[in-house]
């Protein structure tokens, strides 16, 4: 098991640095792929790998942090994908800085790997970058009259959500599932009504705005980008019971001081109203309650920690080996990566 593990990582490195040799990434793309920016003869180039979504924001964030006295100077490579396969890259070889992921288990991997130091989680934001809600976007005036979780189940409706062993926004999804109707409820969806389950979030978004579907199960922040997008043919529908996307964001161990100061400017009243002005529910109270307006309040959030932590969750739901979603995917005939 070991070794077909290790030829995965490697096979996903291979792919990684094969994108980076064609080109640099589009904020289109949901593929893991390499952009590098110059560093203009500065003192130090950073990278930052992270998963699909936020490419759109950091294309906004880095230029802003390289105008202040502690990004003068400072070039970055960024890498995006499903984070999944971002994290087992990074275990692979390929070099990072800066990691940003969907779900902690991503972070947990490079810990457990010696890349992270453990004590990540002990800052403010206590390890998370950004946060979110699992939400439901669907076609213009919501035909199917999608408002809660009960509607994805009726006959007929067609459900798009990335695969969850590729993909954190997926475990996510399905935690919005399980909170709301357990593991009975998450079967049936999944093997009645999920008609495609890509690989990240970001290809989800793009397999429902190119047609497949009445309703993509995704994070808030994924309309968000739709609308920006100029795609007016959507709607956001946030369930009154829904689960609580925390993104983590960590520094591994050999970087330098200019990655804590992007780190610390990540985490600023600076930085996250970046993330909130692409519909991410800021880390920051200032910034939250600057654009509480623009986020919905659902009567029931539902955290991982209210559900015993990830360590608990993953091994029952999402091992390959052990986990109940990982059979049920297994029998819908979705890869488990086992």
């Amino acid at each position: 098991m070991r070794f077909r593990q290790l030829l995965c990582a490697v096979a996903v490195l291979a792919a990684v640095l094969a994108a980076g040799a064609c080109g640099g990434a589009s904020d289109e793309s949901g593929g893991a792929q390499v952009a590098a920016a110059s560093a203009d003869g500065g003192r130090q180039t950073l990278s930052l790998v992270a998963f699909s979504t936020p490419e759109v924001v950091y294309d906004e964030l880095i230029p802003a942090f390289r105008k202040t006295e502690d990004g003068a100077g400072v070039g970055f490579k960024t890498s995006y994908g499903a984070s999944g396969e971002q994290s087992r890259a990074v275990e692979a070889g390929l070099n990072a800085d800066i990691v940003h992921f969907s779900v902690e288990p991503d972070v947990t991997r490079l810990v457990k790997a010696g890349l992270i130091d453990e004590s990540w989680k002990s800052g403010p934001s206590k390890g998370i970058g950004t946060n979110s809600v699992v939400s439901f976007i669907v076609r213009k005036g919501n035909p199917k009259d999608i408002r809660g979780w009960d509607d994805l189940l009726r006959p007929g409706v067609k459900v798009v959500t990335p695969n969850p062993f590729t993909s954190g926004a997926a475990k996510w999804n399905i935690l919005g599932a399980y909170q709301h109707g357990g593991l009975s409820f998450v079967e049936k969806l999944i093997k009645e009504h999920v008609t495609v389950q890509p690989k990240s979030g970001r290809e989800a978004l793009q397999t429902f705005t190119g047609g497949e579907g009445d309703v993509l199960i995704s994070y808030e922040y994924e309309y968000t980008l739709a609308a920006r997008k100029g795609q007016d043919d959507v709607e956001l529908v946030v369930p009154d019971d829904t689960f609580l996307i925390e993104n983590p964001i960590a520094i591994t161990k050999d970087a330098g001081p200019a990655a804590k100061a992007f780190l610390d400017y990540v985490l600023s009243p600076a930085g996250q109203q970046f993330f909130a002005n692409w519909g991410y529910r800021p880390v920051s109270k200032e910034v939250f309650d600057r654009n509480r307006d623009k986020f919905a309040t659902p009567s029931k959030i539902t955290s991982i920690a209210d559900l015993g932590g990830w360590e608990k969750v993953d091994k029952e739901l999402f091992d390959p080996q052990t986990g109940s979603v990982a059979r049920i995917e297994e029998e819908a005939g979705v890869s488990t990566g086992d």
